[in-house]
Order: structure tokens, then C-alpha cells, then sequence
């Protein structure tokens, strides 16, 4: 017996593994649709805009509604990578906001290549760049800070240490004020202190040959089968649904003896407030360093990110 096109949808949803919720939002109809069409209790077509809607989302061709397309074919479509496995977005900073939003929207695992994220920088410093904005944009902004900062927000968040160190203490290239790392340094405190539904993790980019991974915006979505990078041009992003490549970064994001050597992230919060008190006594790195070497068990990876000629003026590691 053919599927219906009601039926091939409740297949893709099973096929998806999302909520209700996040599927009524991807095909822009209430949960009371969806669950009649699951029930059976609705025998309406779904109309054009919906159809769309799941290829675009999913990425699957048009002939997945015809009455052809049954039993293997139809299987082989929706559980199958798609062929198209690169893909360049490039719909400017406002489709690039949208774009993230859609694929953090639920929950997110990030390496950033600088400290803070841009979502911590745009509570503090709303304007760094010479870029227009829009009241659009700004909306959509505050929307992403909002849903980020929630309690509830599952976030994972990668950041080098020669990041953070250079976000406190390099003059060049930092267009922060003392009172706004002071204030950026709280935040993510905050944010991520005794939260268990937020991780953040503080990675040695010298300990290892993994030049590259500490140098662009990298989204890992592991339930969609995606993950997304910046392209090294103005609001371009890389999209990639390359599977292995997928899981295999993943895998080395989150499996203990393939992981870059970093800070437990249990202790990272302890390591941003040693820094906050280190700029608001105007201390140097140097004496940033012995602090974190007198008070954490990082001294070592931290002095590793130090300068050859500073580290030798340093105190030893105390583990």
C-alpha cells in the first residue's frame, strides 16, 4: 500500500528523532496539527509551503512526495547523507544569524577561535566592528543572548587558553576596557558556575599538533548530522554533512584520550575568577600566572602558553 504524504511525513519525523515541539517549528504548524496527523484523526494533505518547508530543513529532493517514491527508495532518502555534503551559506550577517540560531537553537557545542564568544562580546560591547545594523539584526541578537544565557541552555564551549590569556593581557589586538573584561569575566562565571547543563573547557593549543581547530567559529551539531564553520569571509559559513568527519571531530572533542589537554571543566570557573582578580588588581601575566599556579592544579598549562623568554622568569609548576 503507498504512503500518503501524511504518512511519509510522521516517517520523517520518527527518522529525525526531534520533539514535537521543534518539528511543529520547522514546518510552522501548531503541535495539535502534527499529533492529528499521528493519531490519523486528520486526513488533509499537508499543503505546498509544508513540503517545502521539510526539504529545505532536511535537505531532501522534491520527488520524495511522488507516488513512486516508496518502500526502499523512500527509506533510502530519508536515513541516508546526501550526496550534496559541502555547502556554502551565504546570505549575508542577517541570514548567517538565522542560520546559527536554527542549528543552536536547542543546544550547542562550539570551538571558538577567540575568548570571549561573540555572544558574550555583544552583551558588553554591542559595537566593535564598522558593520551596519538593523533593528532586525539587533533582535536577533538579543534573542540568541537570551536563550544562551538561560539556565536551562545546554552549551558546551571550547576556547585555547592563548585566547583567554591574550583576551586579559595582550595590548595588541584587544579593543576591551579593563571594566569590560571585568564585566565579560563575571558573565561567563555566571553563566557556567555549578550549571551542569553548560560545559566549558579551557584546551592547551601547543600541547598537540591541532593547528587550525583554535583558528575558526566551528558548530558541532551531532543529532543533525551537521557542523558548520566560518568561512574565512564576511557573514560565509562552511556547512558540512559529512558524517564520519563529523563524528570523528566530535570524538575528539569529547573522548578522553583523544581530547586536546585542557582544564576540567569543573575548574574553569575557578580559572575566570583568578583572572578577573588578576585585572582588577592590574596584575601582569606573569603575576596572572603565579596566581593560577598557587591556587589551581594548571600551572603547568598555563605556563605552557607563556613565551620561552617570560616562562623562564616563572615560577615552577606546582603539579
Amino acid at each position: 500500500m503507498k504512503k500518503t504524504k501524511i504518512e511519509k511525513i510522521i516517517d520523517i519525523y520518527n527518522a529525525s528523532l526531534l520533539s514535537i515541539s521543534r518539528f511543529a517549528q520547522i514546518i510552522q504548524k501548531d503541535r495539535r496539527t502534527l499529533t492529528l496527523w499521528m493519531d490519523k484523526h486528520s486526513c488533509k494533505e499537508p499543503n505546498e509551503e509544508v513540503l517545502r518547508k521539510i526539504e529545505k530543513f532536511f535537505r531532501y529532493p522534491k520527488k520524495i512526495w511522488n507516488d513512486d517514491c516508496q518502500d526502499e527508495d523512500f527509506l533510502d532518502i530519508i536515513t541516508n547523507i546526501p550526496k550534496e555534503e559541502v555547502k556554502i551559506i551565504d546570505e549575508g550577517y542577517l541570514g548567517g544569524l538565522k542560520y546559527i540560531l536554527k542549528y543552536e537553537d536547542q543546544e550547542r557545542f562550539v570551538i571558538h577561535p577567540q575568548f570571549p564568544g561573540p555572544m558574550y562580546r555583544d552583551t558588553t560591547v554591542p559595537r566593535v566592528y564598522r558593520s551596519k545594523s538593523t533593528s532586525e539584526i539587533e533582535a536577533f541578537k538579543q534573542e540568541r543572548v537570551k536563550k544562551m544565557l538561560s539556565y536551562s541552555f545546554q552549551t558546551t564551549e571550547w576556547y585555547s587558553i592563548k585566547s583567554l590569556l591574550m583576551f586579559c593581557f595582550s595590548p595588541i589586538g584587544n579593543f576591551y576596557t579593563k571594566e569590560q573584561k571585568i564585566t565579560i569575566l563575571k558573565l561567563m562565571y555566571e553563566n557556567f558556575h555549578e550549571n551542569y547543563n553548560k560545559k566549558l573547557y579551557f584546551f592547551d593549543s601547543f600541547s598537540r599538533k591541532i593547528y587550525g581547530l583554535d583558528m575558526i567559529y566551528t558548530s558541532i551539531n551531532i543529532k543533525n548530522n551537521v557542523i558548520f564553520f566560518k568561512a574565512p569571509l564576511e557573514s560565509v559559513f562552511i556547512e558540512v554533512r559529512n558524517k564520519k568527519l563529523i563524528e570523528r571531530i566530535h570524538r575528539h572533542f569529547t573522548y578522553g584520550k583523544e581530547a586536546p589537554i585542557h582544564i576540567n571543566p569543573n575548574d574553569a570557573s575557578k580559572i575566570l575568577e583568578i583572572l578577573q582578580k588578576a585585572i582588577e588588581s592590574n596584575l601582569t601575566l606573569s603575576q596572572a600566572y603565579e596566581q593560577i599556579n598557587e591556587h589551581s592544579v594548571y600551572g603547568a598549562i598555563f605556563k605552557n602558553n607563556i613565551s620561552i623568554s617570560v616562562q623562564q622568569k616563572l615560577s615552577l609548576p606546582r603539579h
